[in-house]
């Protein structure tokens, strides 16, 4: 085992035998749809308009040429449903002309730090063998009082409940690429913030939402122990299945998983 992912560890979280499936038997499972065409070429836009790469007036063009490539990407399976593909063109626009105006709105001052970091940093916690966290951070800005802070796009449809916001899981992606991306600058947590960015595709108002996420020490240690618990279990080679997961599953139902 050289690396993990959050997206990994999710999954193993969900269920350690749908993991065995994916990341050892190398087999596929959810290979995307029209959503995460969507949430590609959203994040794409985020990416380099925030970056200065991209003109604000290229936003639109360059979303519809990323959704198109993503579009045409998918295996031939996936039902392409136009309706469904010509709504969400529309849906976009509100999203990709007010993102840099809610980061204004909640940074008054800020200077882009990096956008789309690779991170590939050791989980020294881990001793059993070597390795590595692996993750992609989608921007870190810098504010005048010197503290950084961390944001994830997330597409969704109109919002998230209480509940998501609060969700264990959900949360501790944020947690553990501060950890790590921490560890890489060799920064003081303390100064470092993280937040969640939503894009609303449904929403009838306020399309980009960004909301900070707790990560104090506490949080981190608890999302740690988690990783840690994940990566042991993934190099001990457990798969059990987890039946309360079945119902959604991909492999529910099929010659790899009765």
């Amino acid at each position: 085992m050289k690396h993990v992912s959050y997206s990994e560890i999710k999954i193993w979280n969900e269920c350690p035998y749908k993991h065995k499936l994916i990341y050892i038997d190398g087999l596929s499972g959810f290979e995307g749809n029209e959503y995460t065409c969507f949430g590609t070429a959203l994040h794409s836009v985020c990416e380099f308009g925030v970056a200065g790469v991209l003109d604000k007036e290229d936003f639109g063009e360059h979303f519809n040429v990323i959704f198109e490539n993503e579009l045409e990407a998918l295996p031939p399976k996936v039902e392409r449903r136009e309706k469904l593909i010509e709504a969400m063109r529309g849906q976009a626009e509100p999203i990709y002309t007010k993102f840099l105006a809610e980061l204004d709105r909640m940074f008054p001052e800020y200077e882009v730090h990096q956008a789309e970091e690779k991170l590939f940093e050791p989980i020294t916690e881990f001793t059993a063998d070597t390795c590595e966290f692996k993750g992609f951070i989608d921007l870190v800005i810098k504010t005048p009082d010197g503290k950084y802070h961390i944001i994830d796009w997330k597409t969704c449809s109109w919002g998230w409940d209480q509940k998501k916001r609060s969700d264990r899981m959900t949360t501790y992606q944020l947690t553990l690429y501060k950890k790590f991306w921490c560890e890489k600058h060799k920064i003081d947590p303390e100064m470092v913030e993280t937040y969640f960015g939503l894009l609303k595709r449904t929403a009838k108002d306020k399309n980009v939402e960004i909301f900070r996420v707790t990560s104090g020490p506490r949080k981190t240690q608890n999302a740690t122990d988690f990783l840690f618990k994940a990566v042991t279990a993934i190099h001990r080679g457990i798969k059990i299945k987890n039946r309360m997961s079945c119902r959604y599953c991909d492999f529910n139902k099929t010659e790899n998983c009765s």
